[in-house]
């Protein structure tokens, strides 16, 4: 019997990265799943990815601690306003940017791959539908390959070279939402919001960045949003 090659995804309990999951095991991985309580404000985020963990019957679901607060700076660790109604069509990099977040993802996740034999990595940026972030651009994560493979044995022993995996890359939202429910992604358990209500867990507030790309994307797919919004 072949064992399934290992993968490590990084899951936020969002809609993208709940996608890249579901690709990463159609594709026949065996997952092992990474999430990171960072200092957000938003921890609904969590509880979503530890469910869709469980859901798809992942064994190792690492949540690592690390603090971005010391750092500040963004809307999503700092005592910042999360922008809402802003224009999705302007070039200003938004205040929900977190400096260096996913270089320091990627780097754990180097880690967890290394030493567990896993050659892919798997992380749902997207450069057409997003906000603008510049660690989501497709020379941001060829770089990091490139790193990746100088700063690991078996890259530099070029006997397991790394490789990060973008499956999501050139979808819009729409393309990325009728291809998660192709593969049965329930996204009606999925948390987008930035600055979400108090009270139900799964409550979006339904105007920041990651709300209106959830709307529309729904919409141009012409598939039911299961959302809920305030």
């Amino acid at each position: 019997m072949t064992i399934p090659p290992p993968a490590v995804v990084l899951l936020s309990g969002g809609l993208d990265s709940a996608t890249v999951l579901a690709i990463a095991r159609n594709q026949g991985f065996q997952i092992l799943a990474m999430s990171f309580r960072y200092g957000q404000r938003n921890l609904k985020e969590l509880g979503a990815a530890e469910k869709l963990a469980v859901d798809a019957g992942i064994k190792r679901h690492v949540i690592l601690d690390l603090d971005f607060r010391v750092y500040g700076g963004s809307a999503l660790t700092d005592d910042i306003d999360v922008p809402k109604g802003r224009d999705l069509k302007s070039t200003e990099i938004p205040v929900t940017y977190v400096p260096a977040r996913n270089t320091i993802f990627l780097s754990h996740a180097l880690a967890l791959a290394e030493v567990s034999g896993a050659q892919d990595i798997f992380i749902g940026v997207n450069a057409l539908d997003y906000s603008g972030y510049p660690d989501c651009r497709p020379d941001y994560i060829q770089a990091f390959e490139r790193m990746a493979n100088l700063a690991t044995k078996a890259g530099v022993e070029e006997t397991a070279p790394v490789r990060i995996q973008t499956p999501l890359l050139d979808l819009t939202k729409a393309g990325i939402i009728s291809r998660g429910i192709a593969l049965g992604v329930d996204y009606s358990i999925t948390m987008s919001c930035y600055d979400p209500p108090y009270g139900d867990c799964l409550l979006h507030c339904g105007a920041c960045d990651a709300c209106q790309l959830r709307k529309k994307g729904f919409s141009a797919a012409g598939i039911a949003d299961p959302t809920r919004y305030l």
